[in-house]
């Protein structure tokens, strides 16, 4: 006699045979049948149910073929982390959400606290601001919005400067003399932006690793302004000071005789009174000689759309394409609305799987 006992669609057999069933111990064929059903049960899970979840520890259950069709078999492979998958008849899903990274030879998590403050105007909060806020401004440790007014809903600080580029110097000194006597001793660098400036704080933080926040020094995208042949960091893709250097600008360029207290191009300015506290530019370039801090759009360096004055203000001529950029780009300016939430999804959000990093 054949008894069988369906599982889904699996077919369980046991065999029994009518001259010795008397002799058997009921208690022996209720064990067996017991296993038989949690055996099915569990190639049932194996194979049929299509969100069951496994946790392996001490090794990874993947296919035998990268052509997840062409067969159901399973393989065991050595793996020093414990893996969620998801399995489907012919195919499976490795949860991305639930994975370790793959160890690379990139920079490590850094421990340094950075303020951003970004300079604004009122009608620029919700057009403009709102979207560095929604997108790179959450990694800052500290997110400031200057403005010329204030705005305790958004909110943005209230410099009571005039606005216009006429008056970008005025608001960026303003805006430097708050942070010194708010924020000095909260954050280790202090950063500036615009509000299209678009920032991979991440990127930011690993340059400043090897550096000491009591030197005075401070980074960003350096040129050189033509005419007087003055050394500056470009305010539009951000400059960021260390501690050392906001003390020195905060205790000693509050006079018009000692610095530049408004007027058009405020990085000039502010960097010509940071340099003459004894303030140093930092080399921002890698070691291949590739950008970190840019003063345009991604596609003017991938595809070299330079304005005329751009040569002008390079004491290198620029050079074009992914080569021309570090691995660790920091900034983009001119960056639009939607582009930063674009940049930030590829960034933080996409990822491509058994990719790794060079």
């Amino acid at each position: 006699m054949v008894s069988q006992n369906k599982c889904g669609n699996q077919n369980c057999h046991y065999f029994t045979n009518n001259s010795i069933l008397p002799e058997l111990n009921l208690k022996v064929i209720g064990l067996i049948s017991l296993l038989c059903v949690v055996f099915c049960a569990i190639s049932y899970t194996m194979m049929y149910t299509p969100t069951s979840q496994r946790k392996l520890r001490a090794r990874v259950l993947v296919r035998k073929s990268k052509d997840f069709t062409a067969n159901n078999s399973w393989i065991f492979t050595e793996s020093n982390e414990t893996r969620l998958i998801k399995t489907h008849r012919n195919s499976v899903d490795i949860t991305s959400s639930t994975l370790k990274p793959e160890k690379t030879d990139g920079p490590k998590s850094v421990h340094i606290r950075i303020l951003c403050w970004i300079m604004t105007c009122p009608n620029n909060l919700h057009l403009f601001a709102i979207h560095v806020k929604n997108t790179w401004g959450k990694r800052c440790d500290i997110l400031l919005f200057m403005s010329s007014k204030q705005d305790a809903d958004f909110p943005a600080i209230g410099l009571d400067t005039q606005e216009g580029r006429d008056h970008l110097t005025a608001k960026a000194m303003h805006a430097w003399r708050y942070v010194y006597e708010h924020y000095r001793d909260k954050a280790d660098w202090f950063l500036k932006a615009d509000d299209d400036t678009y920032v991979i704080v991440e990127n930011l933080k690993y340059l400043l690793k090897d550096y000491i926040t009591s030197e005075p020094i401070f980074f960003g995208q350096s040129l050189v302004e033509p005419d007087i042949k003055q050394p500056f960091n470009s305010g539009g893709p951000g400059y960021v000071l260390s501690k050392e250097a906001l003390i020195r600008l905060g205790t000693k360029g509050n006079s018009s005789e000692a610095c530049k207290q408004d007027g058009h191009f405020e990085d000039v300015n502010v960097s010509k009174c940071l340099l003459k506290f004894g303030v140093k530019i930092g080399n921002t370039l890698d070691k291949q000689h590739r950008t970190k801090f840019h003063h345009l759009p991604i596609d003017n360096y991938l595809f070299g759309k330079y304005p005329t004055w751009y040569y002008k203000y390079n004491t290198k001529t620029p050079r074009k394409g992914p080569d021309s950029m570090s691995e660790y780009v920091i900034s983009f300016h001119y960056v639009k609305p939607d582009l930063m939430h674009i940049i930030d999804f590829f960034i933080y959000h996409m990822k491509i799987y058994n990719v790794r990093s060079s």
